[in-house]
């Protein structure tokens, strides 16, 4: 099998060009507003994710642009940017030309946010969130991994339908923008080229409230009010027209919808499960293997993280078991012992360079997971080729879906295996990072990554040896931090890049190539 190596080049590299993450995760992408690369006009003839077609979702064709209705709208437009004020101008610019790029980063923000474990009770056992009741302690959600990168994907798909059927509307309709359609306009924003009828930009700001709310549902009126502002940020800007905006609002919300209406049957209510479950699983690996994985955690919590979240409903793969890795090798056999030789020569001669790769990829607890650090990646990409809105959207939709369901096939094989982690097996042998409260094999951050590079190879070809020497990076951090075996991350990895290969081949057939 091939090892993990990386040349000191690139995992400096890799460290120089995102140090700025390491310390203060998540952080807001700074970017001069831009033109589109390109405008995509087919986009509307794309294969959506869910949808049956673009034009599934109807919407009510626009006022003529001779109309009274619409000559008000645009008067209003012409003085609402003629007289913009210094806040209204802060707003816009920091929405700016593709506000894909805020709202994944609110989404890491609030996945940061809920991403805490609860402290146990005085009787030594754990309380758990309750999704009926979001507010009380421990509030919900716990925005663990598997939890992040389901809410990740989620809203990226259905951000990439519906501005799908966004587009499908603007050339069917062809309104031209306030700034074409009076050139006296005062614009904030470049002059994108797009028909404006439907609103993309409340398009956007309609999926994310939707999606994001039912996600965290205590994060409503903060998320309204967020929405409310991208919205008339777009007439400050000189963008749309109410009436863009008042139809984009409408067909995000309903594409919104639907997805959320597939989120209620996935599977996840169940991916947490009772003990008596969680037991079984233990026992038929003991049956089934010979070993089991122990919670090490003390006072010990009874049920590891959502041992069902391999039962979840993929995006891309067909079933769990295409991806199913071979089983691990038998804690005592020679291979077993090679890699915990090399686990016990790393701790007693960690390097500097080693600390700080294993710290930089940790993604734990109050940090936005390794799911949110790839979405980082992928904005900075996505800015430095200034994809337009849509295709920002396809960019997130099949990486997010392709790290989800790297998730659901990783934790398939950490309770199918049930896997002991180095500490629980190595008398004394300690990390530098915790111990993840879940099985070992294979690693999630190793398949995770993989899953993730693979995609953003596939969209950026002059990026994939960079994506791919993070995703090496990322599996070697959990060996560096002791927290997995080498041929846990390897076969990660592996693991990783069949996900990806699925969404990719996906990719390759949706019309947007």
């Amino acid at each position: 099998m091939k090892k993990l190596y990386l040349s000191i080049f690139a995992s400096a590299l890799a460290l120089f060009i995102f140090q700025s993450c390491e310390k203060d995760l998540p952080q807001r992408l700074d970017y001069e507003a831009y033109e589109f690369a390109t405008l995509d006009e087919d986009g509307g003839t794309w294969n959506p994710v869910l949808l049956n077609s673009p034009g599934q979702i109807g919407i009510p064709a626009p006022e003529a642009t001779t109309s009274p209705a619409y000559q008000a709208e645009l008067a209003a437009v012409k003085a609402a940017s003629g007289q913009i004020t210094g806040d209204q101008e802060a707003a816009v610019r920091y929405w700016s030309s593709n506000a894909l790029i805020r709202w994944n980063e609110i989404a890491r923000e609030l996945a940061a946010k809920y991403n805490l474990t609860p402290a146990p009770n005085a009787d030594g056992t754990y309380p758990a969130p309750n999704a009926m009741n979001p507010g009380q302690y421990p509030l919900f959600p716990f925005a663990h991994p598997p939890y992040t990168c389901r809410m990740l994907a989620y809203w990226s798909g259905a951000q990439y339908d519906a501005l799908m059927a966004a587009w499908y509307y603007k050339y069917q309709f062809n309104r031209p923008a306030p700034y074409a359609a009076d050139a006296s306009i005062t614009t904030h924003l470049p002059e994108n080229g797009l028909p404006s009828y439907p609103s993309e930009g409340a398009t956007i700001a309609a999926v994310s409230q939707v999606i994001l709310s039912a996600m965290f549902p205590l994060e409503k009126d903060f998320l309204a009010a967020k929405a409310t502002e991208h919205k008339n940020s777009l007439i400050w800007a000189g963008m749309n027209v109410q009436s863009d905006i008042v139809a984009g609002d409408s067909l995000g919300r309903a594409v919104a919808a639907v997805f959320i209406n597939r989120a209620k049957t996935d599977g996840m209510a169940n991916a947490q499960t009772p003990r008596p479950i969680s037991d079984s699983l233990r026992a038929a690996a003991q049956t089934r293997w010979g070993w089991h994985w122990e919670n090490l955690e003390t006072p010990q919590r009874p049920v590891g993280i959502t041992p069902f979240f391999g039962r979840v409903r993929p995006w891309c793969i067909p079933n769990v078991e295409a991806v199913r890795p071979v089983p691990p090798p038998a804690p005592g056999s020679a291979e077993f012992q090679v890699a915990v030789a090399e686990l016990q020569e790393i701790a007693d001669n960690l390097t500097t360079d080693q600390r700080k790769i294993a710290n930089f990829w940790a993604d734990g607890l109050g940090t936005y997971t390794p799911p949110g650090h790839w979405n980082r990646f992928a904005a900075d990409l996505i800015v430095k080729y200034k994809e337009n809105p849509l295709r920002s959207a396809r960019t997130f939709a099949y990486m997010n879906m392709a790290i989800m369901d790297a998730g659901i096939s990783c934790w398939d094989a950490k309770y199918y295996y049930h896997y002991p982690r180095p500490a629980q097996v190595i008398p004394g042998f300690k990390t530098i990072l915790g111990i993840p409260n879940f099985p070992s094999y294979t690693s999630g951050h190793s398949t995770f990554s993989a899953a993730a590079a693979t995609v953003l190879g596939h969209i950026f070809p002059a990026e994939k040896a960079r994506a791919d020497a993070w995703a090496e990076e990322a599996a070697l951090s959990r060996i560096y931090a002791g927290i997995h075996y080498r041929f846990d991350s390897e076969v990660g990895t592996t693991q990783g890049r069949a996900v990806g290969n699925y969404a990719v081949e996906v990719a390759k057939v949706d019309g947007g190539e």
